[in-house]
């Protein structure tokens, strides 16, 4: 199977192809970046499937990160993959960006917890739990940092995301302290290719996974009287 991974969620275009029959993600490509994608991404995925020597027609799927994240940066992406699967008539697949930071954790030891957690701003975090295997114990939410502090403070987890640094410095007194601490402004595409290709459910449609409205709203005040 051939996976082509798409990530402009948070801060970085990414892109890369995966291919699970020789076991090696081909090609891959990342720019850190917090705004711009828009115009950084189409070039990007070229250059990626310039490198395979393949066209998109030679894809099985393509996977994409739904969020939580930069609500620009999510339809950029989003908009890419809908786009290319639909040139192509291959599936588009949508990969959380806390399933994505988790992932690597995960692989190397599923006994211990990881708390992935991405800044949301003004003191509030987007935060998933994983316990044993991998298993959801904290479904993905939004929570103000207080919460989420006394939601992840337990077993010693390790934590990952744009948030992890935030986290670990507000931790409780007398907790057992994080395991491990991995700061990073997105998460790394070669695991958004591999979610990808584990994918079970093709045939929903990608949508965005905000958890929470834009922080731009139309006022009332300003809509013109309708005669």
């Amino acid at each position: 199977m051939r996976v082509l991974a798409i990530d402009t969620a948070l801060g970085a275009c990414s892109a890369a192809v995966l291919d699970t029959g020789a076991g090696v993600v081909a090609a891959h490509d990342s720019i850190a970046m917090q705004r711009g994608h828009a115009e950084a991404l189409m070039p990007l995925i070229a250059r990626v499937m310039e490198r395979t020597h393949s066209t998109f027609t030679e894809l099985d799927r393509i996977a994409v990160t739904t969020g939580p994240g930069s609500f620009t940066g999510l339809r950029v992406g989003i908009a890419a993959a809908r786009g290319i699967a639909l040139a192509s008539a291959k599936p588009a697949v949508g990969i959380t960006t806390l399933a994505a930071y988790a992932a690597p954790f995960i692989a190397a030891d599923d006994s211990l917890p990881v708390v992935a957690v991405i800044d949301a701003r003004h003191e509030h975090v987007y935060l998933q739990v994983f316990g044993p295997g991998g298993r959801t114990i904290v479904t993905p939410r939004l929570l103000p940092l207080r919460e989420a502090l006394r939601v992840a403070a337990t077993g010693s987890p390790r934590l990952t995301g744009t948030a992890a640094s935030m986290l670990a410095a507000a931790w409780p007194p007398g907790e057992r302290a994080p395991r491990a601490v991995e700061q990073r402004a997105a998460p790394d595409i070669d695991w958004v290719a591999r979610l990808g290709a584990l994918a079970r459910d093709t045939e929903a449609p990608v949508k965005p996974f905000y958890l929470r409205a834009p922080d731009a709203q139309p006022q009332d005040a300003s809509q013109l009287a309708r005669r």
